[in-house]
Protein backbone atom coordinates (compact mmCIF):
# COMPACT_ATOMS: atom_id res chain seq x y z
CA UNK A 1 0.00 0.00 0.00
CA UNK A 2 1.45 3.57 -0.87
CA UNK A 3 2.11 5.51 1.99
CA UNK A 4 0.65 8.84 2.25
CA UNK A 5 2.30 12.18 3.73
CA UNK A 6 0.94 15.41 4.60
CA UNK A 7 3.46 18.70 4.15
CA UNK A 8 1.22 21.45 6.17
CA UNK A 9 2.78 25.10 5.74
CA UNK A 10 2.17 27.86 8.47
CA UNK A 11 1.36 31.50 8.09
CA UNK A 12 2.82 34.01 5.22
CA UNK A 13 4.23 30.93 3.42
CA UNK A 14 1.53 31.83 0.64
CA UNK A 15 3.92 35.04 0.07
CA UNK A 16 6.80 32.81 -0.71
CA UNK A 17 8.69 34.54 -3.83
CA UNK A 18 7.39 37.90 -2.93
CA UNK A 19 8.47 38.62 0.85
CA UNK A 20 12.01 39.13 2.26
CA UNK A 21 14.19 36.76 -0.83
CA UNK A 22 17.37 37.42 0.98
CA UNK A 23 15.66 35.02 3.78
CA UNK A 24 13.35 32.71 1.82
CA UNK A 25 14.28 32.84 -1.65
CA UNK A 26 12.69 33.37 -4.89
CA UNK A 27 10.42 29.95 -5.30
CA UNK A 28 6.80 30.47 -4.92
CA UNK A 29 4.77 28.37 -2.15
CA UNK A 30 3.20 26.81 -5.91
CA UNK A 31 6.50 26.41 -7.11
CA UNK A 32 7.50 24.23 -3.97
CA UNK A 33 4.09 22.36 -4.13
CA UNK A 34 4.93 21.19 -7.89
CA UNK A 35 8.37 20.35 -6.87
CA UNK A 36 7.04 18.53 -4.48
CA UNK A 37 4.39 16.61 -6.23
CA UNK A 38 6.59 15.45 -8.86
CA UNK A 39 9.11 14.19 -6.37
CA UNK A 40 6.55 12.29 -4.27
CA UNK A 41 5.26 10.55 -7.30
CA UNK A 42 9.16 9.49 -8.09
CA UNK A 43 9.82 7.85 -5.14
CA UNK A 44 6.46 6.07 -4.54
CA UNK A 45 4.42 8.06 -2.20
CA UNK A 46 1.30 9.97 -2.24
CA UNK A 47 0.83 13.32 -1.01
CA UNK A 48 -1.24 16.34 0.22
CA UNK A 49 0.09 19.85 0.35
CA UNK A 50 -2.05 22.41 2.65
CA UNK A 51 -1.17 26.28 3.83
CA UNK A 52 -3.17 28.09 6.08
CA UNK A 53 -2.52 31.60 8.01
CA UNK A 54 -4.83 30.53 10.63
CA UNK A 55 -3.34 28.43 13.74
CA UNK A 56 -7.03 26.66 14.63
CA UNK A 57 -7.12 25.69 10.69
CA UNK A 58 -3.25 24.28 11.48
CA UNK A 59 -4.70 22.34 14.13
CA UNK A 60 -7.86 20.87 12.91
CA UNK A 61 -5.46 19.53 9.53
CA UNK A 62 -3.43 17.96 12.11
CA UNK A 63 -5.90 16.07 14.14
CA UNK A 64 -7.70 14.54 11.20
CA UNK A 65 -4.71 13.89 9.63
CA UNK A 66 -4.00 10.69 12.45
CA UNK A 67 -6.55 8.80 10.49
CA UNK A 68 -5.16 9.31 7.03
CA UNK A 69 -1.51 9.75 6.19
CA UNK A 70 1.61 7.92 7.44
CA UNK A 71 3.55 10.81 7.67
CA UNK A 72 3.45 14.66 8.39
CA UNK A 73 6.03 17.24 7.24
CA UNK A 74 5.51 20.57 9.04
CA UNK A 75 6.79 24.10 8.19
CA UNK A 76 5.37 26.13 10.94
CA UNK A 77 7.02 29.18 10.05
CA UNK A 78 5.93 31.91 12.86
CA UNK A 79 3.60 29.40 14.67
CA UNK A 80 7.10 27.44 15.39
CA UNK A 81 7.54 29.59 18.06
CA UNK A 82 4.39 30.27 19.65
CA UNK A 83 1.93 27.77 19.07
CA UNK A 84 1.28 25.31 21.98
CA UNK A 85 -1.53 23.68 20.28
CA UNK A 86 -0.08 23.14 17.28
CA UNK A 87 2.39 21.11 19.17
CA UNK A 88 -0.02 19.60 21.33
CA UNK A 89 -1.76 18.21 17.87
CA UNK A 90 1.51 16.86 16.62
CA UNK A 91 2.38 15.27 19.85
CA UNK A 92 -0.99 13.11 19.60
CA UNK A 93 -0.53 12.17 15.57
CA UNK A 94 1.95 9.58 16.91
CA UNK A 95 3.69 8.63 13.50
CA UNK A 96 6.70 10.34 11.92
CA UNK A 97 7.10 14.47 11.68
CA UNK A 98 9.67 16.10 10.08
CA UNK A 99 10.08 19.73 11.20
CA UNK A 100 10.98 22.08 8.23
CA UNK A 101 12.11 25.54 7.70
CA UNK A 102 13.74 27.70 4.62
CA UNK A 103 15.55 29.69 6.65
CA UNK A 104 18.22 29.35 9.60
CA UNK A 105 16.00 29.76 12.21
CA UNK A 106 19.63 29.82 14.56
CA UNK A 107 21.23 32.27 12.44
CA UNK A 108 17.55 34.98 13.22
CA UNK A 109 16.63 36.97 16.17
CA UNK A 110 16.39 35.42 19.47
CA UNK A 111 12.34 34.38 19.60
CA UNK A 112 13.00 32.54 16.56
CA UNK A 113 15.43 30.19 18.02
CA UNK A 114 13.25 28.45 20.07
CA UNK A 115 10.75 26.12 18.33
CA UNK A 116 8.41 24.50 20.59
CA UNK A 117 7.80 21.72 18.44
CA UNK A 118 10.92 20.12 17.65
CA UNK A 119 11.13 17.97 21.16
CA UNK A 120 8.39 16.04 19.73
CA UNK A 121 9.35 15.58 16.34
CA UNK A 122 11.69 12.89 14.59
CA UNK A 123 13.97 15.28 12.61
CA UNK A 124 14.74 18.52 11.85
CA UNK A 125 15.76 20.55 8.43
CA UNK A 126 16.22 23.91 8.29
CA UNK A 127 18.24 26.99 6.58
CA UNK A 128 18.30 24.96 2.78
CA UNK A 129 15.89 26.93 1.25
CA UNK A 130 12.98 25.51 -0.55
CA UNK A 131 15.55 22.46 -1.13
CA UNK A 132 14.43 21.32 2.59
CA UNK A 133 11.04 20.23 0.82
CA UNK A 134 12.43 17.80 -0.96
CA UNK A 135 15.17 16.28 1.73
CA UNK A 136 12.48 16.49 3.70
CA UNK A 137 10.14 14.03 1.27
CA UNK A 138 13.39 12.02 1.41
CA UNK A 139 13.63 11.11 5.01
CA UNK A 140 10.25 10.76 5.30
CA UNK A 141 10.38 8.11 2.84
CA UNK A 142 12.87 6.76 4.87
CA UNK A 143 11.38 6.64 8.12
CA UNK A 144 8.19 5.20 6.79
CA UNK A 145 10.09 2.63 4.69
CA UNK A 146 12.15 1.53 8.03
CA UNK A 147 9.61 1.80 10.39
CA UNK A 148 11.07 3.70 12.40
Amino acid sequence: MTKKILIINGPNLNLLGEREESKYGKVTLKEVKKNCEIHTKLIGLEMEFNQSNIEGEIVTIIQEAKNNFDGIIINAAGYTHTSVSIRDALDIFKKPIIELHISNIYKREEFRQKSLISGIVNGIICGLGSNGYILAINAMHDLLKDGN
